[in-house]
């Protein structure tokens, strides 16, 4: 796993109001797509700046895949959209080698995972084999085909969506593949106010046909470099290790969140901080990520499951009862 370096100098005044402006401007995109769901927005937005990947899961017509499009569209990289079958081959999104007669020689075909920003459109429906070719790529952002090892250009995100609900025909992400996914949202059904809003823009004409860029792949590395120089103190980082710790000793968990969430809500609450225009990681910030960052990498026992507990509710309970780091220079 790789870590988030933690000696880039600290970043100037400048350069955390060019993120704010630049993630305004993201932000504002997509709302024109998306109605009323500004915490989603937030999240999504987040974790792009934090180099991870985002998993949006809900019920079919909320929005799941409007979101994902609208979040890539807003950035003028390249964008590739895969929509998983049960027949989607792993060469389909990993490339493959053929034959060119002109060269005499085999040639690389690229998948559909080069690309910068990747949308994968009801993951569940792939097999376990199609799921597992997205594993190299979103842990060490390269891809190997025939013991050729070619790297995938920055910046690199892939957004997947998948219904929880209609399961027939479906494959359920193992939790190594959910563990790669910085963070899981849901859409949730909108406010009758947004719905009445959707029905007027969205009626005749698809937002997503007039949503512009606002940005480009190379101001997006900018602010990644702005993140990454965020001071996280040594004792919001060990408050952000007991909180995890806490998932693994909870008697309502069968399976507690593994040392990479540890490293993924860390470097979300860098984010969630630079968007807040400061240099510094708080308390709050780790509080506030830990149910989209750790939920779904946890499994809820048996018990907790009867007692209408889900892994929300548990990661919630977790954070109210585990200490807040004391007040100190570090």
């Amino acid at each position: 796993m790789s870590t988030t370096a933690t000696s880039s100098p600290l970043a100037g005044a400048g350069d955390f109001d060019e993120l704010s402006e630049v993630a305004g401007r993201v932000r504002r995109a997509i709302e024109q797509v998306i109605e009323g769901k500004p915490d989603v927005i937030e999240v999504a937005v987040t974790v792009l700046l934090a180099e991870g990947h985002l998993l949006i899961e809900d019920v079919p017509g909320v929005g799941k895949t409007m979101l994902a499009k609208a979040l890539a569209k807003s950035i003028d990289c390249s964008v590739r959209r895969i929509q998983f079958t049960p027949d989607l081959l792993p060469s389909d999104i990993t490339g493959v080698s053929v034959f060119n007669q002109e060269i005499r020689d085999f040639e690389f075909k690229p998948g559909a995972v080069f690309a910068n920003i990747v949308v994968g459109d009801e993951i569940n429906r792939a097999s376990p084999k199609t799921q597992a070719a997205l594993l190299e790529s979103m842990e060490e952002r390269q891809v190997t085909v025939d013991t050729t090892t070619y790297q995938l250009e920055a910046p690199f995100m892939v957004i997947a969506t998948q219904n929880p609900i209609e399961m027939e025909g479906t494959y359920p992400l193992p939790e190594a593949q959910r563990d790669r996914f910085m963070a899981r949202v849901s859409m949730g059904y909108p406010e009758p106010a947004a719905e009445l809003r959707m029905l007027d823009g969205h009626a005749a004409d698809d937002p997503l046909l007039s949503l512009q860029a606002v940005t480009d792949g190379q101001q997006i590395l900018r602010l990644v470099k702005t993140v990454q120089s965020v001071h996280v103190s040594e004792s919001v980082k060990e408050y952000a290790v007991a909180l995890v710790g806490a998932t693994r000793r909870s008697q309502e968990l069968r399976l507690g969140a593994s040392p990479r969430s540890t490293l993924h809500l860390i470097r979300a609450a860098r984010a969630a901080a630079a968007l807040d225009s400061r240099e510094f990681v708080l308390p709050d910030d780790i509080q506030e990520l830990a149910v989209p960052v750790l939920a779904h990498r946890v499994l809820p026992a048996a018990e907790a499951h009867l007692g209408g507990r889900g892994a929300a509710d548990i990661i919630s309970g977790l954070v109210s009862s585990v200490a807040l780091p004391r007040n100190r220079r570090d």
